[in-house]
């Protein structure tokens, strides 16, 4: 029978296509053994390395060099065939690189022909065990999980967890996991009190509740500024016109008091005799600090002391001298001086331009804005830094960014003494920069010791207290080693380390810092997203903390997602859209951290509800087809009978809540 013109056509495509096919196939077969070879050579070159890693942790340092070995090379061209073929890209093998690798290979001979044997003797994790292991090394480190939240919640703990039982109870009520003490702020006995809070709470709430203690590390911050005057400013309420709408209100009471009095705007101290003499009514005046002539009105006195008003706007300074305007013969005190106004924190306003001097700490600093006497130039302003060693370290045109970002500057001149900065960023109108805010230098090659002396004094008690130790601005495999000799010198040898990854060093190092940690039973990883947003960049940090994540992954080990999660919820009590969406994220993480803020417990519970309903979405990158119950009405036409007669055209209002 002859066949048609189109029939044969078909058969030409056909024939042509598995030709194709299997040149593609085998092509493919050479570049993945070659990727095969070259990860089990890189595994036995690495034989000292994971020579040191410990037993339960050796399998996970092996599947780490695999993806390392992977990632190495641009295999998207590769990706793309497998997956025209229908064959795993290798796109999700984080936790099981040589495992998904020889599947592939496998099918692969299998489509050619080819005799295919059996290598998962070489293999250090399957897709079951790795997620076994992970799951047990986040046991091990985080505790376990809670039903339904794989995901576990760290909150850092406010200053009054060590003297209020009733604040720790209230965050393991909402659903904290983890508590997180800051080691960089309060002292010892806080830290001991806290930890002692944190255990009676987990107790009483019938279970766990771990302890993490963050080392301060090397952060280098702003030295403090010398206090500006104290000055108290009374300022009336005015309408647009500069008609007063209301009076500034000041309160007077006895200097040997300290109560506040309710319907005052602020309160000074003055002599207690004079304070006797006055009544509603009584007018006092006085000279400002601008030697402006002022009047106060006594409007309400009782025995806390007395209210006044004022209908113009004046500074008081403790110089300044209350006057009972009028007094007759008989009053024995018709003046006092002003007491109790504090000197107000010494701070810098920086605009674009300005330049700052970031001192040693020998140079006194000078308050911004003060004319140098011989030439009645403004003199730069300047302030010190508390690890002055950083000064030998940088170079001009480094940049270096204050605050969390919010100032940014470019080194200019570098001398023994101060580093000359130009602020090239900052809002319209300027930024307010104060002491002890923190300083980076992302372009500098810094070399800062692990552990200064103060996080090895506080060591001593980090043992003693706590689950597992922070190591903030981890950079080197050799910081970690240092980490554990002191800890194996306090008999913790057991403790869990975090690795905080808050530079770009630590991150362009973080493969060697896994395999260190893994030294020991159980680490784990911190992604400090705000310090090191600062140091790679914000436009990259989304990058950045993805890479984290794989890799983290591929050694089995758990990951912290931190910084800002839920901030404005927990400050405010408000969220935004977006931080929403960024905390749905924190899913693919095994902990999520979120700083203490007036409604933490707020954000505590909406964190538990947005990670619940996640879990059955997301694990890691591979996104879970959970059944959308919100939708089970839109294909019941073309749904199968027999589907179509368990899906509801209508979706429950509890399904849609979970859905």
């Amino acid at each position: 029978m002859r066949k048609s013109p189109k029939t044969h056509s078909i058969l030409n495509l056909k024939e042509e296509a598995s030709t194709w096919d299997s040149e593609v196939c085998h092509a493919i077969i050479a570049q993945l053994w070659q990727l095969r070879n070259a990860m089990l050579a890189r595994e036995a070159a690495m034989r000292e390395e994971l020579s040191l890693v410990s037993p339960e942790n050796r399998e996970s340092a092996r599947n780490l060099i695999h993806y390392l070995t992977l990632r190495s090379s641009d295999l998207r061209e590769v990706q793309e065939k497998l997956t025209w073929l229908g064959l795993s890209s290798l796109g999700r093998s984080e936790s099981h690189v040589l495992a998904n690798l020889d599947k592939v290979l496998g099918i692969l001979h299998r489509l050619t022909g080819q005799d295919w044997q059996d290598k998962s003797a070489d293999e250090p994790a399957g897709m079951v065990s790795s997620h076994h292991l992970l799951a047990r090394h986040t046991s091990d480190l985080l505790g376990t999980a809670r039903p339904e939240r794989p995901v576990r919640i760290m909150v850092t703990l406010p200053s009054e967890a060590a003297t209020d039982f009733s604040v720790v109870r209230e965050l393991v009520q909402a659903g904290m996991d983890i508590a997180r003490i800051n080691c960089a702020h309060d002292g010892a006995d806080q830290w001991k009190a806290m930890a002692s809070n944190v255990r009676r709470a987990a107790k009483s709430a019938s279970r766990e509740v771990r302890i993490l203690m963050d080392l301060g590390g090397p952060k280098i911050r702003t030295g403090d500024i010398p206090p500006r005057p104290a000055v108290l400013k009374l300022r009336p309420h005015r309408d647009d016109y500069g008609h007063v709408l209301q009076p500034a209100s000041l309160g007077l009471r006895s200097i040997d008091e300290s109560n506040e009095l309710m319907d005052a705007d602020c309160c000074v101290g003055v002599e207690h005799e004079w304070l006797a003499n006055l009544k509603v009514g009584t007018s006092i005046t006085f000279s400002d600090a601008r030697h402006a002539k002022r009047r106060l009105v006594v409007v309400s006195v009782d025995e806390r002391g007395a209210i006044a008003h004022c209908l113009k706007t004046a500074y008081l300074t403790p110089n300044s001298c209350l006057t009972i305007e009028d007094a007759d013969h008989e009053v024995e005190a018709s003046s006092s001086l002003v007491h109790g106004i504090e000197y107000l924190p010494g701070l810098l306003h920086l605009h674009r331009g300005d330049a700052l001097y970031l001192t040693r700490g020998q140079l006194e600093p000078l308050p911004p804005g003060k004319p140098d006497e011989e030439t009645d130039v403004r003199a730069p302003a300047r302030i010190a830094c508390t690890l002055p060693q950083v000064i030998d370290q940088v170079n001009p045109g480094e940049r270096i960014w204050f605050d969390d970002g919010r100032i940014g500057g470019l080194i200019r001149r570098v001398t023994p003494d101060w580093l000359e900065i130009e602020i090239t960023q900052a809002r319209e109108g300027g930024e307010k920069l104060i002491g002890d805010k923190g300083i980076n230098l992302p372009d500098s090659a810094l070399n800062l010791p692990a552990l200064t002396d103060k996080d090895i004094a506080d060591l001593v008690v980090v043992a003693s207290e706590a689950d597992m130790v922070g190591l903030s601005f981890v950079q080197k495999p050799e910081d970690v080693m240092l980490l554990r000799e002191h800890l194996h010198r306090h008999g913790k040898d057991d403790i869990g380390i975090v690795l905080k990854i808050e530079t770009l060093q630590g991150f362009e190092n973080l493969p060697e810092l896994m395999l260190a940690a893994m030294a020991g039973k159980s680490a784990g990883v911190m992604i400090a997203r705000g310090d090191l947003a600062v140091e790679c960049g914000y436009e990259r940090l989304a990058e950045v903390q993805e890479e984290i994540l794989w890799c983290a992954e591929a050694a089995h080990m758990p990951v912290i997602w931190a910084t800002q999660v839920l901030e404005t919820l927990a400050k405010t009590g408000v969220p935004s859209r977006a931080e929403i969406s960024d905390a749905g994220m924190g899913v693919r993480a095994e902990c999520v951290m979120l700083n203490k803020g007036p409604y933490i417990t707020d954000a505590i519970r909406a964190l538990d509800d947005i990670l619940r309903r996640m879990a059955g979405h997301q694990a890691k990158k591979r996104p879970l087809l959970r059944a959308l119950r919100a939708w089970s009405g839109a294909g019941a036409a073309s749904a199968t009978p027999s589907s179509a007669a368990n899906t509801s055209a209508t979706t429950s209002a509890d399904e849609l809540a979970l859905s």
